[in-house]
């Protein structure tokens, strides 16, 4: 059973009777194809019209959506031979983060990407995708092991951020999160990292220091969520709702649209219509493609000049001048 947004409520009434009429097309002697047809072409009609217009906030939603293909689908669906390694040789195993290697034909890639689980046992399991750190070491050490045997690494970002918990701190969370940052910045091996859902605060940065960095395109990155920002800002002795965290999703320029305008990403890679959770197979076929696309550019790149590239291109985020020069 498909599972629908506030927004999308006019798509599920649509597709419902569309439901209907098939049921009774078969079951009986009325031929109702034409009528049928007819509903299908309003129904991709109406969607190309929701979708044409979505909001930061409704774009979040999407970024959010139980539905959505997580990291361990697209390893099936685009890599072969996948083996998964667990553990960062210091205190345990994170299921939050999925690490490992594969193959795509006689190509090895190591992938490293959050997953929050589909089920409320494997969320819980998962831990809603917020990783601990030994979620982040897991992950550089398979970084760390790419490196030494000239593997490109591939990162699926999605996450509301790293695990805030007493736990998770007193074992470094932080320190974690910054490890990352730094040894990313010098790895050897080519880097390109997917925003697949919710790139949430540190948690998502420190599996974004890549050579590039695409988003899918109802995905979302930023330094906090719509609602914490709307909680900071004006939670004044009552409670935020929905329209606060709109407000909040329109300024922090959360969109994949937004920070490929900005230069922070380097490509947005359109979903099927009406997202990427209406097809799996489809845009894992589009994540494949631009991930072979940019490790054929990225390979021809000697290895200094690909990490000064990698150490310009971060350098650059947030520069006054090159986003006014980018602009115009």
């Amino acid at each position: 059973m498909t599972y629908y947004l506030d927004f999308e409520k006019p798509i599920q009434e649509l597709e419902t009777k569309i439901e209907e009429l098939k049921k009774l097309s078969d079951g009986g002697d009325i031929d109702l194809s034409q009528e049928i047809k007819r509903l299908n072409r309003k129904l991709k009609e109406l969607k190309i019209e929701i979708f044409s217009n979505l909001t930061a906030w409704q774009k979040t939603q999407l970024a959010r959506h139980p539905e959505r293909p997580y990291t361990m689908d697209y390893i099936s669906l685009i890599f072969d031979d996948f083996i998964e390694l667990h553990g960062d040789r210091r205190f345990g195993d994170d299921p939050a983060v999925v690490a490992g290697v594969g193959k795509i034909g006689e190509k090895s890639f190591a992938i490293v990407g959050h997953q929050k689980g589909r089920t409320i046992k494997e969320r819980i399991y998962r831990n809603f995708g917020q990783a601990h750190p030994e979620g982040y070491r897991k992950g550089l050490r398979v970084m760390k092991l790419a490196e030494r045997f000239s593997i490109p690494v591939v990162t699926m970002i999605d996450t509301p951020g790293a695990y805030p918990g007493i736990g998770a701190e007193e074992r470094g969370q932080a320190e974690a999160i910054a490890t990352c940052l730094m040894e990313m910045s010098q790895l050897k091996t080519p880097i390109v990292g997917f925003v697949i859902g919710e790139g949430g605060s540190g948690g998502a940065l420190a599996f974004s220091v890549c050579d590039k960095l695409f988003m899918l395109e109802y995905s979302i990155y930023s330094v906090i969520s719509p609602e914490g920002c709307a909680a900071i800002l004006w939670k004044k002795g009552g409670e935020v709702g929905v329209e606060d965290y709109a407000k909040a999703a329109e300024e922090l320029k959360l969109t994949a649209q937004d920070l490929k305008e900005f230069g922070i990403i380097d490509d947005v890679i359109q979903e099927p219509l009406g997202g990427a959770h209406r097809d799996h197979q489809e845009i894992a076929k589009r994540v494949k493609n631009k991930l072979l696309e940019a490790i054929e550019e990225i390979m021809a790149i000697p290895t200094e000049e690909l990490l000064k590239r990698r150490y310009e291109k971060f350098r650059k985020i947030g520069d006054f001048w090159s986003l006014k020069i980018r602009k115009t």
